[in-house]
């Protein structure tokens, strides 16, 4: 079992970095399509039409991404693996009061 947790834990730390990097791209990616719209309104269709699809693909792609981090991070917490600096999650013990 823990070559498994060693396993989950080294593929964790070598996808949040392109995680970092795939969001970054996709932020571009929308800001991109927000001056293409902003600065083709009232002039070329094509643009702003083109400006609204790049804006939509990048909240899309920003939605995805940030998701599956979201999930890989429940996955994290729900399984008592390492996280990526070596350290146990905490997770709260229930407090029994007596009767």
């Amino acid at each position: 079992m823990t070559g498994i947790k060693d396993l989950i834990t080294s593929v964790g730390g070598l996808l949040n970095p392109l995680i970092v990097v795939l969001v970054a791209a996709a932020l571009l990616v929308f800001f991109w399509g927000l001056v293409k719209f902003i600065f083709r309104v009232g002039g070329d269709e094509n643009a702003v039409e083109g400006g609204k699809r790049l804006m939509i693909w990048g909240l899309i792609a920003l939605f995805v991404m940030i998701s599956v981090w979201g999930i890989i991070r429940f996955m994290q917490n729900a399984l008592p693996l390492p996280l990526p600096g070596g350290n146990f999650p905490v997770t709260p013990s229930p407090v029994l009061t007596p009767v």
